[in-house]
């Protein structure tokens, strides 16, 4: 396996990610886009999730296929950022056909970022404008770190961040993940600058420190804030042609590079989940084998991509914790 040209989950053909962000409030979106209707799942590990339209993602539900999938910041308030990108959407022309009506379905999730640093006295509730730039800025080439929905992420002892990473199977398909890492704990080990992440890097994409020397596992484990203020919500995506019952599989061994890269994971205050995207383009030769295949790639691309979201962050003004690079670069 290799990662794709991109090392983004825009390696996955027909596929676009849109950023927006709002510095001064410290927050933003991120939208998955398809160039077509795509396949789409989610599992829910967390405690604490934040979420919208994920109920009509289960396999015995009508709708199979989502136009986009929304990642937010704001906490409840940015589950508004999914109702910018559907407008923006039905303007196209794109949405569900019901009658006359085109309904764009724009499932999301959103991250805690309201005790930042940022200004939150907001007249109006700005996620709806944020999603909506985010879905008319999506590209196939996007930014990491402080960008979208990670602009105004932060984890127990770092700044948080926007992650992407891909990876080729000998197969022939591609898989790529897309984070915004706002967890409850860390992402390197200890005191050091070693991610947890490092035995999965892929070209010194996040610093090649390689795995830290030694941990003390008796410790307790570092963490923020109080309960409900982290949350840590990823896409996984492929060019495989899976139903949804399969991609919901994939998000669900997805989770396991969350917890490979993120110590503690999956806790009581996070509200931790993946989704799943498949386009379509590419058989299974082996739905068995296949399959088994694409859920291990998601799980190491998720967990690349979290170091790589920390990795790129980037300092900004009254910023609570210091980014990686500043600490350790």
């Amino acid at each position: 396996m290799h990662p794709g040209p991109r090392n983004l989950i825009t390696d996955v053909p027909g596929l676009r990610v849109g950023n927006a962000e709002d510095h001064g409030i410290k927050t933003g979106a991120t939208v998955l886009l398809g160039d077509a209707p795509f396949t789409a799942a989610v599992h829910v590990m967390g405690g604490a999730p934040g979420t919208r339209e994920t109920d009509l993602l289960a396999p015995d539900k009508t709708v199979q296929e989502v136009d986009a999938l929304m990642l937010a910041g704001g906490s409840a308030f940015g589950l508004d950022a999914a109702s910018g990108a559907a407008d923006w959407l039905r303007a196209q022309g794109r949405g569900f056909a019901v009658g006359d009506q085109l309904v764009p379905i724009v499932p999301g999730a959103i991250v805690f970022d309201l005790v930042n640093g940022g200004h939150k006295d907001w007249p109006e509730n700005p996620y709806k404008r944020l999603g909506a730039a985010a879905a008319a800025a999506a590209g196939v080439d996007f930014v990491l770190g402080t960008a979208g929905a990670g602009t105004g992420a932060i984890i127990a002892d770092l700044k948080g961040g926007l992650g992407s990473a891909s990876v080729v199977l000998p197969s022939g398909h591609t898989v790529g993940a897309l984070v915004v890492v706002n967890a409850l704990g860390q992402v390197t080990v200890g005191d050091s600058g070693h991610f947890w992440a490092a035995p999965f890097e892929m070209g010194g994409e996040f610093g090649a420190l390689g795995p830290a020397p030694g941990f003390d596992a008796s410790q307790s484990p570092r963490h923020k804030g109080g309960p409900g203020a982290a949350t840590t919500i990823a896409i996984v995506a492929t060019d495989a042609d899976l139903t949804q019952a399969q991609a919901t599989r994939m998000a669900t061994a997805a989770h396991d590079g969350m917890a490979r890269a993120i110590y503690p994971s999956h806790t009581p205050m996070d509200g931790d989940l993946v989704f799943a995207a498949a386009t379509g383009d590419r058989r299974l030769q082996d739905p068995v084998w296949d399959a088994l295949h694409l859920g291990h790639a998601a799980a190491l691309c998720l967990s690349r991509a979290v170091a790589r979201g920390v990795y790129h962050a980037t300092p900004a003004p009254g910023d609570p914790l210091p980014t990686w690079a500043a600490r350790f670069g």
